[in-house]
């Protein structure tokens, strides 16, 4: 099994898969505005933490958890940064929240090789702007700065990815944390861009499976440790059908051997993830199909469902497929 991932991550040719993401996609002017903490060390190998800022004191606004109904207001968000180690490795954890008192699901975001938490900036905020508490690493071999770095080193992402969603959890009932009752543990999902989407495949699948999951978004991506195993989880793909990075073939064909509940948005002409970002049609439509993704997975927001094929619709940029 090991020696199929590397073997996969060699033959990938993900190389510089998060450089854009790192230099040229930082978050525009109309992101939210974040307010920043950080944790201090703590015992059993993760950190305690100290806000420099903290949630608002007011009544929240925010709907009960698992309420069938996802926020539909734009949250000001915070963000605080972390240390967890797992098996001796370090992992640099950035997490955006919004402000408003409650508790929100969490999603973990993996990004792509030569990719960092602050170049998905971009992204996350937005997510955790529609509310939701969104954890990023940065994975010690393939990160933007990574000595050295190891395009192998991806077979352990899934792992990695799992133990921070473990302490991110423990958070949420840690006193003096930042994320003292502000995380809806019951409801976990992931996402993730080129290596990124990888690994959340990997949290999907056989022995690395996160059977916490209730929800995945796999963008510029393919399968990682063979099909998809244990409940069925939503899944929504995202690829263009231009890719010269990862071939639109190699998340297509792990779309068509998915049993569950799936979508799978074709960006017409599109590359490797510049719709990602920005305010194209494109874009819009990605942006849109993640949070309905999210909205319906981790909040069982069925309306949010039932947008997916509008949203993902873009005449010319844009079309969506799948059974979701």
């Amino acid at each position: 099994m090991l020696r199929r991932l590397l073997t996969a991550a060699l033959l990938l040719g993900l190389a510089g898969c998060g450089t854009q993401a790192a230099a040229d996609n930082a978050p525009p002017s109309s992101a939210p505005s974040v307010e920043t903490s950080t944790g201090e060390p703590g015992g059993n190998g993760a950190l305690g933490a100290r806000a420099t800022t903290s949630a608002s004191a007011k009544a929240t606004t925010a709907p009960a958890a698992n309420s069938g109904k996802a926020p539909t207001q734009t949250f000001a968000i915070a963000s605080s940064q972390f240390t967890f180690t797992r098996a001796g490795r370090t992992l640099r954890t950035v997490v955006w929240y919004p402000k408003t008192a409650g508790r929100y699901p969490l999603v973990l975001w993996s990004h792509g090789l030569h990719g960092s938490p602050e170049g998905y900036a971009g992204v996350t905020q937005k997510i955790a702007a529609a509310g939701f508490v969104v954890a990023a690493p940065a994975y010690p071999g393939t990160n933007d700065k990574a000595n050295p770095f190891n395009q192998n080193d991806m077979a352990n992402q899934p792992a990695d990815a799992s133990a921070v969603i473990t302490e991110v959890l423990k958070l949420d009932g840690q006193a003096g944390s930042p994320l003292a009752g502000r995380i809806d543990t019951a409801h976990v999902g992931a996402a993730g861009h080129s290596a990124g989407g990888y690994t959340t495949a990997g949290l999907l699948s056989g022995s690395t499976r996160d059977s916490r999951l209730k929800g995945a978004v796999i963008v510029s991506g393919g399968s990682m440790g063979g099909k998809f195993s244990g409940a069925a989880t939503p899944v929504l793909f995202i690829h263009g059908d231009a890719d010269a990075t990862v071939p639109y073939s190699s998340g297509k064909s792990l779309y068509d051997a998915t049993s569950w509940p799936k979508g799978l948005l074709t960006l017409l002409g599109g590359d490797h993830g510049a719709a990602l970002w920005g305010t194209t049609p494109a874009a819009n439509a990605v942006s849109k199909s993640m949070l309905d993704l999210f909205r319906y997975g981790l909040y069982g927001d069925t309306a949010a469902r039932s947008r997916l094929r509008a949203d993902g619709t873009a005449s010319g940029a844009a079309k969506y497929d799948g059974t979701l």
